[in-house]
């Protein structure tokens, strides 16, 4: 039989996966907004949603790698995968800005 802890790990990687997926698409169409036209705009756009992805992807990969680690190592590790969201939203904050 298969326990709830289980299941919930199924349902948790099956929705990283999602978000990571999307993240992947959006990249790719704004990428593709900007080799149509290209603009300054669309530039800072594609770079924020790879920066984006890339957050999401490292953010995924830390939890499984701090799972047996030290407090002060998960919040390093943490923190690490925060700065590409960081300058991802700066990214997408100044395409929208300009």
């Amino acid at each position: 039989m298969v326990d709830a802890a289980t299941v919930a790990r199924g349902g948790l990687l099956v929705m990283r996966f999602v978000v990571f997926g999307l993240s992947l698409g959006l990249t790719v169409i704004s990428f593709q907004a900007y080799r149509k036209r290209p603009s300054e705009r669309l530039q800072y756009a594609f770079l924020g949603f790879a920066f984006l992805s890339m957050g999401v992807a490292i953010s995924s990969v830390i939890t499984q790698l701090g799972a047996g680690a030290s407090e002060l190592t998960r919040i390093f590790l943490q923190a690490g995968g925060a700065l590409p969201l960081i300058i991802g939203f700066s990214m997408l904050y100044l395409s929208l800005y300009q």
